[in-house]
């Protein structure tokens, strides 16, 4: 009978302790994967593209992967693709601002976000990919001008 409460009472002390523990801290290079995934090269790009597919592999950095697009900004205008781009300007937005580091990093996820749109209208020619960098042109500069800390409170203009 001895034994069994000792086991009991060792049960119930493992059980507050484990109730007591802080929450499983994200791994320690977060903020570099963050980073890694917010420059303006294609190849940046493509790595948070990937990530994005397979979110799962990465649910222990505690990402915020939601997203509204281009916000109230359509996500395609004149037919030129522009959803992925502010999906990404999102994920940057997200996430700099949770970890409370958004004032020092919003200048490079707004590039990184032109950079985007300017691959996007990669593939145009002529008047069409003109009209395609005048649009991507217009969008940065509404991030760069509305997407501030002030007026991003979970989401962002476009």
């Amino acid at each position: 009978m001895r034994h069994r409460r000792v086991a009991l009472l060792a049960a119930s002390a493992s059980a507050v302790v484990a109730l007591a523990s802080p929450a499983t801290a994200a791994p320690a290079d977060k903020e570099q994967v963050l980073s890694s995934w917010t420059q303006t090269s294609a190849a940046s790009q493509n790595a948070w593209l990937a990530a994005r597919e397979n979110q799962s592999a990465w649910s222990a950095y505690a990402f915020d992967w939601s997203t509204d697009y281009c916000t109230t900004s359509p996500d395609n205008p004149f037919g030129f693709p522009f959803k992925t781009a502010c999906a990404r300007h999102d994920f940057g937005y997200r996430n700099y601002k949770a970890a409370g580091t958004f004032d020092t990093n919003k200048s490079r996820v707004d590039d990184a976000f032109y950079a985007d749109l300017k691959r996007a209208c990669s593939g145009y020619s002529g008047a069409t990919k003109t009209s395609c960098n005048s649009t991507a042109w217009t969008y940065y500069q509404a991030v760069k001008i509305f997407g501030s800390s002030s007026a991003v409170d979970g989401a962002k203009t476009a």
